[in-house]
């Protein structure tokens, strides 16, 4: 099976080579392909978006199913499906983001962990009613990482 995604547009921050620190509170825009305008029509009315975007310095070669998560070795070595490595078969991004405003074809959003010139292949709206878990399980390395009492 053979999948062709087309970007709907591009992400432009202040990120050129590697994600600075802060990222979750910086500004950043997506300038939406001019063809897209109309489908942008009431993100307005929410707070937060759902971006998908496609991790486009990563390479794609070498991949291995297994990592330690952010390459520590204190942790355990899980499959890349357990972490959010952007080392995967298909460097795919999900970012749930704040919405700021919108200018045309331009959304400013606030807190993507994302570089510059990263191409934009979906939005959808957040949805508490269907996004929002109150309730779930994280493995133990997970909380140490985050230095959080297992």
């Amino acid at each position: 099976m053979t999948i062709r995604l087309e970007p709907i547009g591009i992400l432009r921050n202040e990120c050129g080579d590697r994600i600075s620190k802060g990222w979750e509170t910086k500004e950043a825009q997506i300038i939406i392909n001019e063809k897209w305008l109309p489908a942008l029509e009431g993100v307005e009315g929410f707070s937060h978006l759902i971006i998908l975007f496609w991790l486009h310095r990563i390479p794609r070669e070498g991949i291995k199913p297994k990592t330690h998560p952010q390459g520590r070795q204190d942790l355990p070595l899980v499959g890349i499906f357990a972490t959010r490595t952007p080392y995967r078969p298909n460097p795919i991004g999900l970012q749930v983001v704040e919405f700021v405003s919108r200018e045309a074809n331009v959304l400013t959003i606030r807190g993507i962990d994302a570089l510059d010139g990263s191409p934009i292949l979906d939005i959808k709206p957040y949805l508490p009613r269907g996004d929002a878990i109150a309730e779930t399980r994280l493995p133990a390395w997970l909380k140490k990482l985050w230095g959080v009492e297992t």
